[in-house]
């Protein structure tokens, strides 16, 4: 069984999170000649992540710069050839499904449930693999997600669903961002678990064998590693949704709602899959309206910066827009859609989607 260099040259391969793992996964496929690398994170180098990874230096740290652009800038010093795009924002809203549909696997180094199920949703929908490695003090572990044979969302346990329906964006109440937070772990875990989720990246690249199916599981304290049964697939999972016959489309995030809808013709409406746009709020107390103008997942930050209690509002929301929607100059951008998304809209007739024509990566 060889790896085939020619296709992990060729490679496009999504790292969401570039911290102690991240850093791991991505100085591996880096060595490893995987030619087209995308990072996304949203968090600033600190100090605490200088002695647990191996891309960042303390100037780094004493700037606050961005985790994507320091990974990318020394990616290029260890091969300057090699092909780094970035995204400085989150994984559930942030970037664009065709960025995602345009992968080859995605390697998911994240310390949260919402930010799995949120890659897991996303793959599910351009049916792509993706790769899930876990590390909390002296443990860690490595899953393959394969759209058909194993699923994120069907794996969870009670306390799991209850922790994601706390961070889902909730109907016409605003709600407080829900800060995630990890354990801080050793970088010898982390290099442990990063080779592993590197090697079933690049596995799945050349079309070998994964571990889907089984759990590659570690424990430091005791130096044990197993292989573990793992298989996780609930037919009625709504989850599952894949969006087929994707069309190409000139619109941006620049193009305007009435834009869209004018192309789209009568009776058409985009839909917000995972989020919402707000115009106002109102207290429920006293009944003052507040405009915000906003997606709903930034309404919270806003009134919180306001000195106001986001759970005392509700919000004016808009999960369709169709010609009634008030705001047709707003662009796609303003709506909250990211750079290269996939626009999912219904017309008489049923739903197509709308492969959008920003150049990402």
């Amino acid at each position: 069984m060889k790896l085939d260099r020619k296709a992990i040259a060729e490679a496009r391969v999504m790292v969401v999170g570039c911290g102690a793992l991240g850093n791991e996964v991505l100085k591996n496929l880096a060595l490893s000649g995987v030619g087209h690398i995308y990072c996304v994170d949203f968090d600033a180098v600190e100090e605490s992540n200088l002695t647990r990874s191996v891309l960042f230096r303390r100037e780094d740290a004493e700037k606050r710069s961005l985790k994507v652009d320091v990974t990318a800038r020394r990616l290029r010093e260890i091969n300057p050839s090699f092909d780094v795009h970035t995204c400085g924002g989150d994984v559930a809203f942030g970037v664009g499904l065709g960025v995602i549909a345009s992968m080859d696997v995605v390697v998911a180094c994240v310390d949260s449930r919402w930010a799995r199920f949120m890659i897991g949703r996303h793959c599910n929908r351009v049916s792509r693999p993706w790769v899930d490695g876990g590390i909390s003090e002296w443990e860690g572990s490595v899953k393959v997600f394969i759209p058909g044979k194993n699923c994120y969302a069907c794996s969870l346990t009670p306390e799991g669903i209850s922790d994601i329906r706390r961070r889902m964006p909730c109907p016409n109440v605003v709600r407080k961002t829900v800060a995630g937070g990890g354990t801080p772990t050793s970088s010898i875990l982390a290099s442990i678990v990063g080779a592993v989720e590197a090697q079933e990246a690049m596995k799945l690249v050349c079309g070998l064998p994964s571990i889907c199916g089984r759990v590659f599981s570690y424990e430091g304290d005791v130096m044990n590693v197993m292989m573990a049964d793992f298989e996780a697939y609930d037919e009625d999972c709504p989850e599952h949704a894949a969006w087929t016959d994707v069309k190409d489309s000139p619109f941006t995030v620049s193009s305007t709602v009435g834009e869209v809808l004018s192309a789209l013709g009568e009776g058409a409406e985009i839909l917000l899959r995972d989020d919402c746009f707000v115009d106002y709020v109102e207290d429920r107390n006293s009944g003052e309206k507040m405009e915000v103008m906003l997606p709903g997942r930034k309404v919270g930050e806003r009134i919180l910066s306001r000195n106001r209690v986001p759970g005392r509002f509700y919000q004016n929301e808009y999960r369709t827009i169709g010609s009634a929607f008030p705001y047709g100059n707003l662009s796609l951008g303003e709506l909250g859609v990211p750079a290269g998304d996939i626009l999912e809209t219904r017309v008489p007739g049923g739903r197509t989607y709308y492969r959008m024509g920003d150049s990402v990566c």
